[in-house]
């Protein structure tokens, strides 16, 4: 069985606040626009998930939110930053569109000079995972394969697509997060049959979740090295990270799980450039 490298890494992470989250469009299965949304609620789940990575010892930086704008929340969807260089994002949805410039202009003003604007849709870290040595990356619901390929070309990292095939887990980020020592936790019937191989033959060691577990969003999880954060339900998932030498942090995410989002949709990574 895989053990945690034992480090304890700070990270630099961007945070989006809920102040004009609602499900007001139904743009993935768990949006349902006739539930109400309580959006104190989720400005204090996602206040106490920021300061949770303070008190961790890592910096969050934060982009305003823009009226109009009710998932710019999410983060993590806003881009990919891997050594320093930003491969924007371009949504699949009309709705989420005008969030792409929006974080590739705050990008720009925050001083990163390596940037991309894509020809192909995707969303970010939604549907990109990077490890220490590769990158994983799905299509099938929201993001374009041929973006793989434009990522891979920018970033200068080897890119391996899956396909995703259940419409619950639309997003990678949704059914995989990476784990240290280049190995991976995920949820097997997210992915088709050449993808679940492709993931077996990767990652033997892999920690392999339970439907409960993916269904409450626990695989949209935060490893920064012994950490974890992730969802206060996903028990069985966060004991087995126990046993694995993981120190498990659970946040509450349930209210802007009504739109799809946990702790990583919120949380996008910003990878600095190598020393």
């Amino acid at each position: 069985m895989a053990r945690t490298s034992g480090a304890r890494t700070q990270r630099h992470f961007l945070m989006c606040p809920p102040t004009h989250f609602a499900v007001e469009y139904a743009i993935n299965p768990w949006m349902d626009p006739s539930v109400a949304v309580d959006r104190d609620r989720a400005l204090d789940q996602w206040s106490r998930l920021r300061d949770l990575y303070r008190a961790l010892g890592h910096r969050v930086s934060e982009i305003a939110p823009i009226e109009g704008l009710p998932d710019m929340v999410f983060a993590a969807n806003g881009g990919l930053v891997v050594d320093g260089r930003v491969y924007g994002a371009r949504f699949a949805s009309a709705e989420r569109t005008p969030e792409g410039p929006a974080y590739l202009d705050w990008f720009r003003k925050a001083g990163y000079t390596e940037t991309r604007e894509p020809k192909h849709v995707n969303e970010g870290e939604g549907d990109f995972v990077v490890l220490d040595t590769l990158a994983l990356a799905a299509t099938g619901f929201r993001t374009e394969a041929a973006a793989h390929q434009e990522a891979e070309r920018f970033l200068g990292r080897p890119v391996v697509t899956l396909q995703l095939v259940d419409p619950r887990f639309y997003h990678l980020d949704t059914a995989l997060f990476a784990l240290p020592g280049n190995t991976v936790a995920y949820y097997p019937q997210a992915f088709s049959a050449g993808s679940l191989r492709v993931l077996e033959a990767l990652f033997p060691d892999a920690l392999l979740a339970t439907e409960h577990d993916a269904a409450t969003l626990g695989l949209n999880s935060v490893c920064t090295g012994t950490d974890v954060v992730m969802a206060a339900e996903a028990a069985d998932l966060a004991e087995r990270l126990r046993r694995r030498g993981h120190t498990v942090h659970t946040v509450h995410m349930d209210e802007l799980r009504k739109a799809g989002g946990g702790a990583k949709c919120c949380t996008l990574e910003l990878r600095p450039t190598p020393d």
